[in-house]
């Protein structure tokens, strides 16, 4: 395990409206507010988009993503965590689940997923982490690289 300890810094409370894609606008937000370390949570709907599931086949590495799509507004209520990529922009790492009457999806929102009529998220600004996304040579994905400061 590696950790990196913060500070907390702003609180935004934030209304999605209707059509919004997630991760973008939130990503977008985070970057108009220099934003750069976060946690995010959502509630709301969504009415459109995709997910991904899991891995087709556990072992393989690099991982083929199973994607599931949707067509029809789900309720929704996810948590994430914002950290810059490789170049420095926000990127949001966020799994939700998804519900409509009987049945349920759960799945990173990394494809993006659009707000049905709207959604709500606070954003929680951490300060004083080391956090960046990097991209792993085995699995292909943008992980966690967290230390206790830069450069060690």
């Amino acid at each position: 395990m590696k950790a990196s300890e913060g500070s907390m810094g702003r609180v935004f409370v934030i209304r999605l409206e209707d059509g919004d894609v997630v991760p973008d606008c939130i990503e977008d937000f985070a970057r108009d507010k220099c934003v750069s370390v976060g946690h995010v949570i959502m509630v709301g709907g969504t009415g459109s988009g995709k997910v991904v599931v899991g891995p087709r086949v556990s072992d393989a590495m690099p991982p083929d993503p199973m994607i599931k799509r949707f067509d029809e507004a789900h309720e929704i209520m996810g948590t994430g965590i914002l950290a810059p990529g490789e170049d420095g922009t926000p990127v949001l790492h966020m799994h939700a689940s998804l519900g409509r009457s009987e049945d349920t999806i759960t799945g990173c929102v990394r494809p993006g997923i659009r707000t049905w009529l709207i959604g709500e998220v606070i954003l929680y600004e951490i300060l004083g982490s080391y956090a960046r996304r990097t991209v792993d040579g085995k699995t292909g994905f943008e992980l966690l690289d967290v230390r206790k400061r830069e450069g060690e």
